[in-house]
């Protein structure tokens, strides 16, 4: 409890009171305790006061004031009830000097908020709204990545097919001109370090050994340059292969110098490793004129080989090539998605029904009496009807994507017909309206549709011609449909003296472009007036 310790002389007196006695549902109400003591009195008010029925909005600290023999201490507490009706707010206890004080129950008044239904419009109770996810963000990002990724594939993609590609090549090319042109890429090398020197000795060799390997049928890339030296002269005793003195002696030379640069460290001079070129490259063009002329078999062995190579070479080349197609082929679909959006380009790449009315050329026509103007994505069809006063145009159906009807009723007046003009003109329109609604709602359920939703209002359209407009939702049972599918109607009523104009459109709830069709539709209405 919340306390103030003075020593108490005389008795105390506690008063209650409240600003009002009659509130409003939700109002505010403030209930005040006061206590009247001299100056030594113990006063100790309500810690956690119950007020039930009502809520304890707030409190606030005692006030304290002197007067003259005494004190006053002040409590307030801010009430609230949201029930109408009579209640009480409950005694609450105070203590001075040990002794209890009560206050006097208090009755309350709570008024309901009166509405005037007559003078106040009422509006019906909005629908629970869907809110659909939204994945624009996500697909973006995804586009995002694929985009690196198949830049990355790309350059990765080119690289290994260039290098792919000199690998093909060169296996074509025979092993004598494949090893001159190696000799001359290494012409211009430009050498300064030992690791350059060992760079250029390791393939001046490798073109040597593979060269005899391939042409001599040495085992040449697996041997010691002792050991290719030994064999090379075998095979110039046994007549097989007949190289000079000289030849041998210059091989001798560039691959001892070869081994000093690989394995010693060596740094020769620059002339030297020229010289060393033109050594091996001496010994390439002596070897092809010391082979024995080769057999047919041979020859033959050799021309098979090659076409064999060529064919790979062009399979693999295919092979790269649709794989290259490929990813050109994503990266570009990915790129137009991120420009023009996700479902745009897959729309258009899956020919999605209203995507290819809204991406064709329009059509733009009169149709019935007085003239309608109407820009439509393809041409309306006349429709036969038994009775006369109707004209009716119409395009798709119930049970395509996208459906439009346009309908005239203008009945034919005769000379004979003696029409007096309604009483109630204001009655009459209203009663002419509601049948137009009750037609187009015989329509639909004509056709099987059923949970029909409907909503009307008052439309100018564009052209400045003012339209009643019907519009809601229906569910149809659609061919090819194990459920119903759920819609958006709209009926634009053109209401004159003679007759009426009716243009009906109907389309998935869900389609994407629906919308966007109607509303160009809409959007090209014109009454021609003079033709």
């Amino acid at each position: 409890m919340t306390s103030v310790f003075v020593w108490s002389q005389g008795e105390a007196q506690l008063n209650v009171a409240v600003d009002t006695t009659t509130v409003k549902i939700g109002e505010q109400l403030n209930y005040i305790l006061q206590i009247k003591a001299d100056s030594t009195a113990q006063v100790l008010f309500p810690e956690q006061p119950l007020f039930a029925p009502f809520e304890l909005l707030e409190e606030s600290p005692i006030d304290t004031l002197r007067a003259q023999s005494h004190y006053l201490y002040t409590k307030k507490y801010a009430l609230i009830q949201f029930d109408s009706g009579n209640y009480f707010i409950p005694q609450q206890q105070v203590l001075v000097d040990g002794f209890s004080k009560i206050a006097d129950l208090i009755p309350i008044r709570v008024n309901a908020v009166t509405v005037d239904t007559l003078q106040q419009p009422l509006y019906d109770i909005k629908p629970l709204t869907e809110i659909e996810k939204n994945y624009d963000a996500l697909i973006v990002k995804i586009l995002w990545s694929l985009v690196v990724s198949m830049l990355l594939l790309g350059v990765m993609y080119t690289y290994l097919f260039q290098k792919r590609k000199k690998e093909l090549r060169e296996r074509e090319l025979p092993p004598f001109e494949r090893a001159i042109e190696e000799l001359k890429a290494l012409e211009g090398k430009s050498l300064s370090q030992q690791e350059e020197f060992k760079e250029y000795y390791s393939r001046l060799t490798d073109v040597v050994r593979r060269y005899l390997e391939e042409e001599a049928k040495i085992d040449a890339l697996e041997s010691t340059s002792e050991e290719l030296l030994a064999k090379l002269q075998l095979r110039k005793d046994a007549g097989t292969l007949d190289l000079d003195k000289a030849t041998l002696k210059s091989l001798r030379g560039v691959l001892q110098n070869a081994d000093l640069v690989k394995f010693a460290k060596l740094l020769p001079e620059k002339y030297i490793a020229s010289e060393d070129r033109k050594a091996v490259e001496h010994v390439v063009i002596e070897t092809k004129e010391a082979l024995p002329v080769p057999t047919e078999e041979e020859l033959r062995e050799k021309v098979a080989y090659q076409e064999y190579l060529q064919k790979k070479r062009r399979k693999e080349l295919w092979i790269w090539g649709i794989s290259g197609g490929a990813i050109l082929a994503v990266l570009t679909l990915v790129v137009s998605m991120l420009i023009y959006g996700y479902y745009p380009v897959k729309d258009t790449l899956f020919r999605y029904p209203t995507k290819v009315l809204t991406s064709g050329e329009w059509i733009k026509s009169q149709y019935g009496t007085p003239p309608l103007s109407i820009e439509t994505p393809e041409v309306l069809e006349r429709i036969s009807s038994k009775d006369q006063r109707i004209q009716q145009f119409g395009f798709g159906s119930f049970d395509r994507p996208f459906y439009i009807d346009l309908l005239f009723d203008f009945p034919k007046k005769t000379p004979s017909t003696d029409e007096t003009p309604p009483s109630d003109p204001q009655q009459a329109d209203l009663e002419k309206g509601q049948a137009l609604v009750n037609s187009v709602i015989s329509n639909f359920e004509s056709k099987g549709a059923v949970n029909i939703l409907m909503k009307n209002d008052a439309v100018t359209l564009p052209s400045g011609i003012p339209v009643a407009k019907i519009y809601g939702t229906l569910d149809y049972p659609k061919k090819n449909k194990v459920e119903r599918v759920r819609c958006n109607f709209s009926a634009y009523l053109f209401t004159f003296e003679q007759g009426t104009i009716i243009l009906t459109i109907m389309y998935e709830k869900e389609d994407r472009y629906g919308e966007q069709i109607e509303q160009r539709i809409v959007n090209s209405l014109e009454l021609i007036k003079e033709l």
